[in-house]
Order: structure tokens, then C-alpha cells, then sequence
């Protein structure tokens, strides 16, 4: 395994909103100014502090750039239903309005499945891609119909404890009640607009073609646990994925970032540590 770059000394944090593609898109970048650029892109439903937890062992290497998708967070909410092919872009012109020309990117869940467009379609500004928690292909277009009209109905409140259900294992909500209310909290502040406008897209997910076009270096991770995007279905994107590595992360279900942190940060920065030696970047 290759050595991570050097923490350097200077470290500066910047943040706001840039304007691309009719919204205004919350980023924050922050670590060692001279470091590589990590991108990290965030799961339905979730901002861009559910990678807090994850920033003080990726921002001693790397310079880290969130962001908020639109709909979410901080970023503003145009009328929907948007696209996996917008939301990439979205990435994209956040970078051209930043003036960084190339980063490495860690997506979970639609971030992942935006981590996909990216790499196939803008490989001279993908360095590597970690695709986390994250599938192709539409299997269950009916259980996304039922969740977006319950959305309709009764707000983010109506899907708040499914979501959770589904993101962490038994054992994570039993042992940790602080992060989970913290999880809450930002599920129930997603605008119910923006939520409906990105399941849309996740609902007509059909990206198999792209998979093959991912050309650099790629690590697809799952929880062993997840029960939507399951181990079967990680192993099914790395196979057809050149040159693609796999790991499920042990005792993790939806979100490994947040259940496993510090398994799920030592396997990413290990994946990193390569990949800038191999990219130079």
C-alpha cells in the first residue's frame, strides 16, 4: 500500500453557496491548502454533515470539499423531478466555480450512484471513485412510488423511521441513541421538494452502461448488513467495473460512514493512499 500524502502545516476552511444550473449549491471545503482534493457526495435525505464523523481522519490528508445537493441542506430547491445526469453536473460546475480541476470522489448511496456519472462521463476530473452503499440499476421502482407519496401526504415526518430502519443495523440503534437522533434530525429537515425531486431520479435509475466507462481507479463498498444496496449488489458493480476493487465493511447496514466510521475511513484512506500514487494526484 502506497503512503498518504503528508498532512501539511497550512490549513484553511472556505464555504458557501455557488450558483450552477438555476441552484445555489452549500459546499464546504476544508483542510491542508497544498493536499489533494476529496469530494464526498451525500446519501437522500441527508446533508452534509452526516460526514462529520468522517472529516478529522479525511481532512489530515486531504483537502475535503461537501456540498449539499440540491433540495438539500443548505442548497436551494428548484421545482423538480431532477436527474442523475443534473446532479452530476450540478458537482461539476460546483468544481468549475471553485477552480479545482480534479478530486477524488467518495459517494454513498445516491452519492454513489452520482459518483457513477462522474466517472464515466467526466474522467479528467474524477482522480478515483469510492462507490458506497450504491447500485446501478432500478430494482424496486414500486417501493420508491410508495415512499415519495407518503412524502406527499404527511412530510418527511411519514418516512423518518423506515429511513432509519433501513440505514442502521439493530445493534447501532440500541448502542447509539445520539447518533441516531442526530440522523433524525437531519432526515426531518429535508425539504419534502428536494427529497421528491432526487428520489425521482433514484427511481429511474438505469446505469448499468456506464459501469464499463469507469476507467480509474474504483473501490465499491457495502455494508454487510444493507439490505438495499446489498454485498450481492457491490460485487455485481465491481465485476463490471475494469480493475474495480470490493470490501464490505463488517457489522454496517446502509451508512458505514456513520455505523463503522473508523473501519470505513481506515479502508477508504487505504484505497486513497494507492490511488494518489497511482495518479500522481
Amino acid at each position: 500500500m502506497a503512503a498518504l500524502p503528508p498532512s501539511p502545516s497550512a490549513v484553511h476552511a472556505d464555504g458557501g453557496r455557488c450558483n450552477v444550473h438555476g441552484a445555489a449549491i452549500a459546499y464546504r471545503l476544508q483542510g491542508p491548502v497544498d493536499a489533494p482534493v476529496l469530494m464526498l457526495g451525500n446519501s437522500l435525505a441527508a446533508d452534509l454533515e452526516m460526514w462529520d464523523g468522517n472529516l478529522p481522519a479525511l481532512g489530515q490528508h486531504f483537502r475535503v470539499l461537501r456540498y449539499d445537493m440540491r433540495g438539500h441542506g443548505a442548497s436551494s430547491t428548484p421545482a423538480g423531478p431532477y436527474t442523475l445526469e443534473l446532479l452530476a453536473d450540478d458537482a461539476i460546475a460546483l468544481l468549475d466555480a471553485l477552480r479545482i480541476d480534479k478530486v477524488h470522489f467518495v459517494g454513498v448511496s445516491l452519492g454513489g450512484m452520482v459518483a457513477q456519472q462522474l466517472a464515466a462521463r467526466y474522467p479528467n476530473r474524477i482522480a478515483s471513485v469510492v462507490l458506497c452503499a450504491t447500485m446501478s440499476n432500478q430494482a424496486a421502482p414500486a417501493a420508491w412510488d410508495e415512499r415519495m407519496a407518503a412524502v406527499r401526504r404527511g412530510g418527511m415526518e411519514a418516512i423518518a423511521e423506515a429511513t432509519l430502519q433501513r440505514w442502521f443495523t439493530p445493534a447501532f440503534h440500541a448502542e447509539a441513541p445520539q447518533a441516531l437522533a442526530a440522523v433524525r434530525r437531519m432526515v426531518l429537515a429535508t425539504r419534502p421538494e428536494g427529497y421528491l425531486g432526487c428520489a425521482a431520479a433514484i427511481r429511474a435509475l438505469a446505469q448499468d452502461a456506464l459501469l464499463p466507462r469507469i476507467a480509474g481507479p474504483c473501490l465499491v463498498l457495502a455494508g454487510e448488513h444493507d439490505g438495499a444496496a446489498t454485498p450481492a449488489i457491490a460485487q455485481s458493480l465491481a465485476q463490471r467495473i475494469p480493475g474495480a476493487q470490493l470490501h464490505v465493511v463488517p457489522g454496517a447496514a446502509h451508512l458505514p460512514n456513520i455505523e463503522r466510521q473508523a473501519a470505513f475511513d481506515a479502508r477508504v484512506l487505504a484505497f486513497l493512499a494507492d490511488a494518489t500514487a497511482a495518479t500522481g494526484r
